[in-house]
């Protein structure tokens, strides 16, 4: 396993927490299930390799209630049953937002199917948390944060 090159940069930088928790928090006002939440960002963590933010995200998605059986499906949602259409709209966003294909970023496809299951405030708030996720998965993996350290305190 690698040492971290540091600590998370998050908490070096003054007001960085506090500005991203205000983020965070107005993504998950907006009526986005948290279950949807928590299965974009694990899918977006697995994508990037961020083993920091897999461990952690599916701690907190079991929190929150999620099963070990959907947790290990994410991977492959596309072949698992466990899925509804909103979720599976939902991983398919976070896959193109994370992946960002030079040819087609964002296919039409992925956000007009996106756009069908949440309303226009709850798209944006999708997007950006997906965002969020993936600042946290290039911060982690450029320190080389391992997964289980403990998740930083504002």
């Amino acid at each position: 396993m690698l040492q971290a090159r540091m600590k998370n940069p998050a908490m070096l930088v003054p007001g960085a927490v506090p500005a991203i928790q205000a983020l965070i928090a107005a993504t998950q006002s907006v009526g986005v299930p948290a279950k949807v939440l928590h299965l974009a960002h694990l899918r977006a963590s697995q994508i990037n390799g961020c083993s920091f933010c897999v461990d952690i995200g599916a701690k907190h998605a079991k929190q929150d209630g999620e099963t070990d059986e959907r947790l290990h499906a994410v991977a492959g949602w596309r072949e698992a049953p466990y899925f509804t259409e909103a979720e599976r709209a939902a991983l398919s966003l976070s896959e193109a937002v994370t992946s960002l294909d030079p040819r087609d970023p964002v296919p039409d496809s992925v956000w007009d199917n996106a756009a069908r299951h949440f309303g226009e405030k709850q798209l944006a708030a999708l997007v950006l948390w997906i965002a969020t996720v993936n600042l946290f998965n290039r911060a982690n993996i450029a320190t080389r944060q391992p997964a289980g350290t403990p998740i930083p305190k504002g």
